[in-house]
């Protein structure tokens, strides 16, 4: 019980014993009008308080312990009096409409961006969120990641069109003219070739063979016998190996015909590159014996547990929250307000569906904790709520009463003398 409910009752009970004291005080002494318009206000508080005291009582309990008819009601009238306590908060204090109504009244963004804004200022508040951030990183198992990168990667590598890599390589080539510099690099190498001591030797000896296989008939058989006759396999070879210098150094010239010739048909190989299908078909059965032999597991594992580490001291690094989170939390911040209305309107809107499917639970909620309750609790708690009020009801019925019994008691008085 509560020390007000406890402080009124006691006046309550003072006053009952001042108005019983008076009347008893007062009884061997009737016969003058004072004492006698005392005696008939201490009697009328006195039955005024009893019967008050009376009325409340009733209320919570028998009086006296005695089962006197239609006292205790609280008691008795437990399960209505808990149901329409339900109905009325269900349906009049916390009914769906007044709570949805308020609901559609609060801006929701308007009240929550500066205690977010104030958060995110305070140095717990980072700690926090950057050690939630390191354990987010570190919960990703690795392990179980890398196979699905790998799949990943084999898939894309797999879907890639060679043509148009080929393409681009064409392109690429033709750009950096690497017609001519294919011709130049093979003329280069050419001339060295044949510019050394032997390779005029190899040219005789092999050129010699061969005329000595050829057969012809006639003036031309006579002709061959001739030069191999005249000619021994060192004089063959440095004549051919002139004549074919002649011809490299010819095909370095820039107005050459037969060299412009040559680049012209290495640009039209270079550019029929992605048309050449034979060379797609093999380039496309290469990648995929390549990607079928590929094992990059190993690899990405490495990469993946450097790049954790890595994400691990950025983020323990001093400016990453100043540098990176801030702006992000900021554009995010700006962005709830610039749609404030359609957020604010979303919430109340599910904050109504919640209402909508779970506003039973209210009353349920209530009734399920009345019920926990035995009757001498609840009355305590009722008691405790309103108790001081109906104590004062007593201290009320006894003053009203010794006023009015003094009124009473004058009146009869007057009645007597007239």
């Amino acid at each position: 019980m509560s020390p007000k409910t406890k402080s009124s009752r006691k006046i309550a009970r003072y006053s009952l014993m001042i108005m019983g004291a008076g009347y008893i005080a007062t009884t061997p002494f009737l016969g003058s009008l004072p004492l006698d318009l005392l005696h008939g206000g201490f009697e009328a508080g006195l039955v005024g308080g009893l019967a008050d005291w009376f009325a409340v009582t009733a209320l919570f309990r028998h009086p006296l312990g005695i089962p006197i008819p239609h006292t205790a009601l609280l008691p008795k009238n437990r399960k209505r009096m808990t149901n329409a306590l339900v109905s009325m908060l269900k349906n009049d204090w916390l009914s769906k409409e007044s709570i949805q109504d308020k609901v559609k009244n609060i801006p929701f963004t308007e009240k929550l961006i500066p205690v977010i804004v104030k958060e995110t200022q305070s140095a717990t508040f980072r700690k926090v969120l950057i050690k939630l951030i390191k354990q987010m990183i570190c919960y990703i198992d690795i392990e179980k990641v890398t196979p699905f990168v790998a799949k990943k990667i084999k898939g894309s590598l797999s879907n890639i069109d060679m043509s148009k890599i080929l393409h681009a390589v064409s392109s690429q080539l033709l750009n950096e003219e690497f017609d001519k510099k294919a011709l130049d690099h093979v003329l280069k190498k050419a001339e060295d070739w044949l510019k050394q001591k032997q390779t005029g030797h190899r040219l005789g000896t092999v050129s010699m063979d061969v005329l000595s296989k050829v057969e012809l008939e006639g003036m031309l058989q006579f002709a061959v016998k001739s030069i191999q006759s005249l000619l021994n396999e060192e004089k063959l070879g440095n004549i051919i190996q002139n004549l074919l210098l002649s011809v490299v150094n010819n095909l370095k010239n820039e107005n050459e015909p037969n060299r412009e010739a040559l680049i012209l048909y290495i640009r039209k190989e270079i550019q029929g590159i992605n048309n050449n299908r034979e060379l797609l078909q093999g380039v496309e059965k290469w990648k995929q014996q390549l990607l079928t032999k590929w094992e990059p597991e190993a690899t990405i594992t490495g990469t993946l547990e450097q790049i954790q580490q890595e994400a691990l001291n950025f983020v323990e690094g001093e400016h990453f929250m100043d540098a990176y989170l801030n702006p992000i939390m900021q554009r995010i911040l700006a962005n709830i307000k610039e749609n404030s209305t359609s957020i604010d309107q979303w919430i109340q809107k599910q904050i109504t569906i919640l209402i909508e499917n779970n506003h039973t639970q209210i009353g349920n909620l209530v009734q399920e904790n009345l019920d926990k309750l035995d009757n001498e609790t609840l009355i305590d708690m009722m008691e405790n709520g309103v108790g001081k009020d109906l104590q004062w009801i007593r201290v009320n019925g006894a003053v009203c009463g010794f006023i009015i019994g003094i009124i009473l008691t004058g009146i009869q008085a007057l009645l007597t003398l007239i």
